[in-house]
């Protein structure tokens, strides 16, 4: 028997009550209100729970375990947090826990109060030792109605998740949007290899100065590329010698120093070279730069594709790098990348920001992520496998990591709806 088990048995007051409930002390127990769970790390499991004992009626918090004798065990009664718990609920009564003032804690034993029905419901999910989920005999047993009400959940707790990172840019920033999204954009044009790098960069240079020089292409690309550390070369490439010079001189107009990480190319695939990423970048601010306002007005995928899909100067149609020339190809930002920064960057941000100033209009959020392909990955393809047509938008891949990491990788399952309508036997 778990614990997680007995919070949703309290929880959705799953008893037996086909007689009236005692206390081991033998006084009729009426149950009022359960109280809220509490899902924080401290105090009792359930607060401001309301209960009625024999003739009385008691306000106050819950605690629940799976033997009473794990009161003591976790030194319960030597913490000031549980001296308004008016109620034990355990598993099994093996011993009789007393307040500090040496009075009997009325308790709830639940091994002969719980359906049968629901316990072994409970013990075939948890019991399945499966390499994929534990629900994955039963996951095809759901119809839409109840997975799209959850994967817009889980898709919005991911969300929730995502924006953390945009609060700390905002904080570090004065709340000033348009420096945060700099910082944040240059981080995911890094990707995970190099976004460190992208991220110290943007934060040296600041939006600001970005701002001053959009006007001129060739001086973003020298303030990117130079304060990355990727000027620092030998060359006799007219186009690198005037980035270089132009950096030289902006680095003491600003007072810029290099980032103090270095940019990997290792393994890396020419499109996704720090250099080109870069000038993309450069290229993006210098064609927008009131890159946040047109974002936030933007409300299809067309739209935001429209900023992103920018085309590279002609230096480097013959470049993946400064230090070597490649056969002619157009550098054009591709789809399956701006549709990278949509997820990770654009809808996170837009979400955060009518979240901070007003309604979020979850409907045109969600349609932008399900006009975008599907992801694919380890993760998201177990629920494919089990479910064909599962994952057919970047909506339901985000909303599937989400449940796979948050959710099935942890045995959450009565923390999920899905693992809850399975329990309580409502597929």
């Amino acid at each position: 028997m778990h614990e997680d088990f007995l919070h949703h048995v309290w929880k959705y007051q799953k008893l037996d009550k086909q007689t009236v409930l005692k206390t081991q002390q033998g006084e009729e127990l009426l149950i009022i209100a359960t109280g809220r769970h509490n899902t924080s790390s401290s105090g009792p499991d359930f607060l401001n729970a309301q209960i009625k004992i024999g003739d009385q009626i008691w306000a106050g918090n819950v605690e629940i375990h799976v033997n009473a004798s794990d009161w003591y065990a976790h030194r319960h009664e030597e913490d000031s947090n549980y001296e308004s718990v008016i109620l034990h609920v355990v598993w099994e009564e093996d011993v009789e826990v007393y307040r500090n003032r040496q009075e009997p804690l009325p308790c709830l034993e639940l091994k002969h109060r719980i359906d049968q029905q629901t316990i072994n419901n409970y013990e075939t999910l948890t019991g399945n030792f499966s390499k994929t989920i534990n629900c994955e005999k039963s996951f095809n047993q759901f119809d839409d109605f109840t997975l799209n009400n959850w994967f817009e959940r889980v898709y919005i707790e991911r969300l929730e998740e995502k924006t953390k990172t945009i609060a700390q840019l905002l904080e570090k920033n004065h709340s000033h949007w348009e420096d945060a999204l700099f910082q944040l954009l240059s981080k995911n044009f890094g990707l995970n290899k190099n976004g460190e790098v992208f991220l110290d960069v943007a934060q040296q240079i600041g939006y600001r100065t970005v701002l001053k020089h959009n006007h001129a292409l060739e001086d973003l690309e020298s303030l990117l590329l130079g304060t990355a550390g990727l000027l620092d070369i030998d060359t006799e490439d007219v186009y690198v010698k005037t980035l270089r010079s132009n950096y030289t001189y902006l680095s003491h107009k600003y007072n810029l120093k290099r980032s103090k990480f270095k940019p990997d190319f290792f393994r890396l695939r020419p499109d996704n070279f720090p250099s080109i990423r870069f000038a993309q970048l450069a290229k993006v601010y210098h064609n927008t730069p009131q890159l946040f306002q047109a974002i936030i007005h933007a409300k299809t995928k067309k739209e935001i594709y429209a900023l992103f899909q920018v085309e590279l100067s002609s230096f480097w149609d013959t470049h993946y790098s400064l230090t070597k020339t490649s056969p002619p190809k157009k550098k054009k930002v591709s789809t399956t990348f701006i549709d990278l920064l949509i997820i990770n960057t654009i809808i996170p941000l837009k979400f955060h920001y009518e979240n901070q100033t007003g309604e979020v209009d979850f409907e045109a959020l969600f349609d932008i992520m399900k006009a975008l392909k599907p992801e694919k990955n380890s993760k998201v393809n177990v629920f494919e496998k089990l479910r064909p047509n599962t994952n057919t938008s970047a909506f339901n891949s985000q909303a599937l990591l989400q449940l796979k990491t948050r959710y099935c990788d942890k045995n959450y399952c009565l923390k999920c709806h899905l693992g809850q309508k399975l329990v309580n036997h409502s597929v």
